[in-house]
């Protein structure tokens, strides 16, 4: 007898249909026979079935069995096939109503007492059910939450493959999980929270970091040790303007596939914010793998990618991060197959000005030698500077600064004005045909040469900026994109030389330091 399940695969961050037959009562030996491109985790599926379903209260196979996962072609990974292949084996056995079956998509890991196991890619999977005009998707209670933020389709959650069966056969309802009751729509809890208020000092800094919120810009600081360039790395996703629900549900789907939202911790609407070790590779920052995965760089979609201690990371791996900055996306080709991922990221980098990092401080002496110095800073490469479109020094500390009990502007008040500054260009942007473009940062040469005009007089200003400076043409328009961002913080529809002093001022730090 021939039973036929509908499941899905997951090829980098997208869901693709796949359909699970099972043939049982074939002649020959006693044999479980699995083809279809298999990984090793779902060659390992038989014995979690047979004994999912042997705890189940269910009879198995006596005869020849083979389960065909179809097309062919495409690479099945992962546990997520248990439930579907013990469901279409049942099927096979007429223990399972098989007019149903074709109704739903279903995926879930299976453990050996019958109970489903969370799967990676749940929200994809949802998609792709609404996309195939399916009536529901069958997934683990534990991945059905995240499921349900997808509309217009039915996740029926299941605990257990005797409870999937009973439903199935129509001898038990399952009532579908709710959007609005997701456990990702809620805040982190307080002892998560941090605040910019917490911040002392460093108003420059926080100047900077505004403006670059305000219009997605890539940021670096450059400062001593202690001076808080961490510190306010780590509270800029408090001062980003709050996703939508469709930016949300790009973040999720990439975190989804990932299998970082199977945590509880990762479980809140909110901006990514990802900080990698500077002993990552080049493939875990952009992504590969022998199965094309997503990277640190896809991770922080829609959010924030932090590289602390900048000039420690390999030159490879800095390199390889040149063109996802510019394009907003990565393609990433292997012999498994090829990719597309996004990576919109706001990019905030922070590093010492020399390897002992006193260079400039008033208060400590620095010990390292010239070459010492331009060996370190040279580890940055000028293409990779010109893609930061803010350089910005954080001076040491003084003692009476960090005496001061004064409490810093709050977090909610810089975030308003960052709001205010985005739902300006989001008016800009609004007839735009390139969904990607969504702030200041993003915006093309053709979008630059219409909404960042400036007179002759200013151009002259610019132009000998350009030349005292030696800056290449991407600084040029990295310059007028942060001078719209300023001009937009404050309330200007023209640019006004204020504005663009100010941005070329975020240029030159960069040329003293690294030329």
């Amino acid at each position: 007898m021939l039973g036929i399940t509908q499941s899905a695969a997951l090829v980098g961050v997208d869901a693709h249909s796949v359909q699970v037959e099972v043939n049982t009562g074939e002649a020959g030996e006693l044999k479980f026979i699995l083809v279809g491109l298999p990984d090793a985790a779902v060659k390992e599926s038989q014995d979690r079935v047979f004994s999912a379903m042997a705890n189940s209260g269910f009879r198995t196979p006596a005869t020849r069995t083979t389960i065909n996962l179809a097309p062919g072609s495409l690479r099945k990974e992962g546990p997520a096939y248990d439930l579907p292949i013990a469901i279409a084996i049942l099927a096979s056995m007429n223990k399972c109503q098989s007019d149903r079956l074709n109704n739903f998509l279903i995926a879930g890991e299976l453990s050996l007492s019958g109970q489903t196991r969370p799967v990676r890619g749940s929200l994809a999977m949802a998609m792709l059910a609404r996309k195939l005009g399916k009536q529901g998707l069958i997934v683990p209670a534990e991945s059905a939450d995240e499921a349900a933020l997808v509309k217009d389709v039915d996740i029926y959650p299941v605990r257990s493959l005797d409870e999937a069966v009973r439903f199935l056969n129509g001898e038990r309802d399952i009532l579908p999980a709710k959007s609005r009751d997701s456990s990702f729509y809620q805040a982190p809890p307080e002892s998560q929270r941090t605040d910019f208020s917490e911040v002392k000092g460093q108003h420059a800094v926080r100047r900077a970091v505004e403006i670059a919120v305000s219009g997605g810009h890539n940021l670096l600081m450059i400062g001593s040790p202690g001076s808080g360039k961490s510190m306010i790395a780590k509270r800029i996703p408090t001062i980003m303007p709050r996703p939508s629900i469709d930016e949300f549900l790009e973040i999720l789907s990439i975190q989804s596939a990932a299998g970082t939202t199977l945590s509880d911790e990762n479980r809140y609407f909110q901006r990514p914010f990802r900080s990698p070790h500077h002993t990552i590779s080049d493939v875990g920052l952009l992504g590969g793998g022998t199965i094309p995965g997503p990277g640190e760089i896809s991770l922080a979609h829609n959010g924030v990618l932090f590289l602390d201690e900048l000039p420690e990371f390999k030159r490879s791996a800095l390199e390889v991060l040149r063109q996802p900055l510019e394009d907003g996306n990565v393609t990433i080709s292997r012999s498994a197959g090829k990719i597309n991922l996004p990576c919109s990221v706001m990019m905030v980098c922070a590093m010492n000005p020399c390897p002992c990092g006193y260079t400039g401080d008033s208060a400590r002496e620095c010990r390292c030698s010239v070459p010492q110095i331009q060996r370190y800073r040279s580890k940055i490469s000028g293409p990779l500077l010109d893609r930061i479109d803010i350089h910005i020094e954080a001076p040491s500390l003084r003692i009476e600064e960090l005496r001061s009990t004064q409490p810093g502007e709050t977090s909610l008040l810089i975030r308003k004005r960052c709001e205010a500054a985005r739902t300006v260009q989001n008016a800009r942007f609004a007839t735009n045909a390139d969904a990607s473009t969504r702030c200041n940062a993003r915006m093309s040469h053709s979008e630059i040469r219409k909404h960042c005009n400036i007179n002759k007089a200013q151009g002259d200003l610019l132009q000998q900026a350009m030349e005292q400076l030696a800056l290449s043409a991407r600084a040029y328009d990295r310059i007028l994109k942060v001078a719209r961002t300023i001009a937009d913080l404050a309330g200007s529809t023209p640019i006004d030389t204020p504005h663009l002093l100010e941005a070329i001022q975020y240029r030159s730090l960069d040329r003293n330091l690294f030329y």
